[in-house]
């Protein structure tokens, strides 16, 4: 299993047990882990990037130190998928997707890991502080989930990145 930073904590700690006391001693909170009950449902949950959130690190560090445990190379910053995003706001964007979202999910790199982008949109909506919004980035036009979002009675806005035509911003509020 290769170690990155949307891999699901329970499964990096089925592949690598040793990483557990390094995991928990970056994240406290996460020593209720050694209960097996709390280890299927949270862990299932849980991104090694919330790790390093709830340890106040920086994911891409936490990561590469996994990596490095387990004997993996280190991933550079192109590797880490960083997204270059032009949020400008133009005149016939909704007044609501005005600002920073609150959260941004990389649906690209979701699907390359075999993920569904719907799940962790999903999980963040859950958290999303009244009055923002999530930013959903993909390579393609998400339609299914703009339909799961609308039918949720979501508010949302699709559209093309100015700087590139082939990044599709989805906001979800």
């Amino acid at each position: 299993m290769e170690i990155r930073r949307l891999s699901k904590l329970f499964d990096v700690l089925e592949a690598y047990p040793e990483l557990e006391a390094q995991i928990m001693n970056i994240a406290p909170p996460f020593k209720s882990l050694k209960n097996p009950v709390l280890r299927q449902t949270v862990g299932k949950l849980a991104t090694l990037e919330k790790v390093a959130q709830v340890g106040g690190m920086d994911p891409d560090r936490l990561v590469n130190t996994l990596r490095r445990a387990v004997g993996q190379a280190e991933l550079s910053p192109e590797h880490a998928a960083r997204l270059v995003l032009d949020l400008q706001r133009k005149e016939q964007d909704p007044e609501w997707v005005s600002g920073e979202p609150e959260f941004i999910v990389n649906g690209t790199e979701l699907l390359q890991q075999g993920e569904v982008p719907l799940g962790r949109v999903n999980e963040l909506l859950g958290q999303l502080a009244p009055g923002r919004f999530l930013l959903l980035v993909t390579n393609f036009e998400p339609s299914p989930i703009l339909e799961a979002m609308r039918k949720q009675e979501r508010r949302v806005f699709h559209k093309t990145s100015g700087a590139n035509q082939e990044q599709h911003l989805t906001f979800i509020g």
